[in-house]
């Protein structure tokens, strides 16, 4: 368990927040590009680190990412007329570009020199793997973009599902890394089967093992930390263990173990303190990688079904996130539909900031335990000068990657050589089970 004090530096991030400043100094989603797709098209709100956001695609097609109030009198320009090279405001008419620049002030005489003098507040941009990026540092040491690690290239396919969940980041974090939870809150979408290793259909994860206690190890590293969960498999386990992997990349990503056709990340971006934009992620091969629409069915994540258009789900405490109650008597263990619902229900239930002092954890939560001293080192670090987590010499090595697969006994998950599905990846080479097309 973590002391008041302790929870309060892992999981504020607003203002001058010594973990908010250290994530600052890493590039973040803002935004889906699917949300400003359109030149001139409706500019979309966003909020990161406790910031109002506005951004908008101009006539050239550049992403600008701003301040949402307007430099004049703070009217919101997520309302503006996106026209013209540029995003005005409703109420006097001042306009600004992709960068800030002034370019008109209707308001004011023809002979005036005030636009000269202002600047609106704007944030470097970056378009990369289906997700408008942006740098929250100073910025007089803005960093070269580096491609993550489920974005590795400009044609691997990503798929995104987006939700705006109403409670902080890091216990939904320790929820994407905690590998024992899945043996039960999601043993109605990830099934026990008599399988070479994870595999997925239309409906359901496969996994080749019943083992719900798994046995956790933790190796550290200068961009996070890898661990293994290693539970017994359902075939030849006198001799074997069936590993899953997963990576946590400071400060926010977890490199989720794959199945046999492609790999799953995911990223949190705080919006403040108690909100949250959560990112499920599919990504690899084209071939064998779901489109987004086939993505976010799977996973009950689908705008106008299970999330409103500002992609909050549907599914709230009030109405006990749509669970049903007599599937869980004809045997669906939680009755929620979509196992990134059933973990999203758990998050919320735990309070805006979870109360880490009345915890009482066990051997399954070594990798939570591990986030938390890390991550508290980490920012204590900062705070003394040093670089922040993750970021330049101490990014996470491209040979580093999350697997899962059956091995003997014998095998050191730490030198096994792993690679992401679709890169003459780990596991059964097989057909897909189902259709990756819209």
């Amino acid at each position: 368990m973590l002391t008041k004090e302790e929870n309060e530096l892992l999981c504020r991030v607003e203002g001058n927040a010594p973990m908010g400043q250290l994530m600052r100094r890493h590039w973040q989603p803002v935004c889906l590009i699917e949300e400003v797709s359109e030149p001139d098209g409706a500019p979309v709100k966003a909020r990161v680190f406790g910031e109002d956001l506005v951004v908008f695609r101009d006539s050239r097609g550049r992403v600008g990412i701003m301040d949402e109030y307007c430099p004049h009198r703070r009217a919101s320009l997520v309302l503006g007329r996106n026209e013209d090279n540029g995003l005005r405001c409703l109420y006097h008419g001042w306009k600004m570009d992709v960068d800030g620049n002034v370019l008109e002030m209707a308001s004011e005489p023809a002979a005036s020199a005030l636009a000269q003098k202002v600047k609106h507040k704007s944030y470097p941009v970056k378009e990369w793997g289906s997700m408008v990026w942006s740098y929250f540092g100073p910025a007089e040491t803005v960093p070269e973009f580096t491609p993550p690690a489920w974005a590795p290239t400009a044609d691997t396919r990503v798929s995104v599902a987006k939700a705006l969940i109403p409670c902080n980041w890091a216990q939904i974090l320790e929820g994407a890394i905690d590998s024992a939870h899945s043996s039960s809150l999601h043993s109605s979408d990830m099934v026990p089967a008599r399988v070479g290793g994870a595999e997925a259909t239309e409906k359901t994860w496969l996994r080749p093992s019943t083992d719900k206690a798994p046995r956790m190890q933790v190796q550290r590293g200068s961009y996070g930390f890898r661990y293994a969960a290693i539970r017994r498999p359902l075939t030849n386990a006198a001799t074997h263990d069936y590993v899953r992997s997963t990576v946590f990349v400071a400060p926010a990503t977890a490199l989720i173990p794959p199945n046999n056709l492609y790999n799953v990340a995911n990223i949190n971006v705080p919006m403040d303190d108690t909100s949250t934009a959560f990112y499920f992620i599919a990504w690899g091969d084209p071939a064998q990688t779901p489109q987004t629409e086939t993505w976010r069915k799977f996973l009950g994540q689908t705008l106008g079904v299970d999330l409103d258009a500002e992609y909050r789900p549907l599914r709230t405490r009030h109405n006990r996130f749509w669970q049903d109650r007599q599937a869980m008597k004809a045997g669906n263990f939680t009755g929620i539909t979509g196992f990134p619902n059933q973990d999203i229900a758990m998050w919320v239930t735990m309070g805006p900031i979870a109360d880490r002092s009345h915890e009482r954890l066990g051997a399954s939560d070594l990798a939570i335990v591990e986030f938390r001293k890390q991550m508290l080192d980490a920012v204590r670090a900062f705070q003394q000068g040093q670089p922040a987590i993750g970021t330049g010499e101490l990014a996470l090595p491209t040979t580093v990657c999350s697997f899962q697969a059956i091995v003997p006994k014998s095998t050191d998950w730490r030198e096994f050589n792993a690679r992401p599905v679709g890169h003459g990846g780990t596991g059964p080479e097989l057909e897909p089970s189902y259709s990756v097309g819209q």
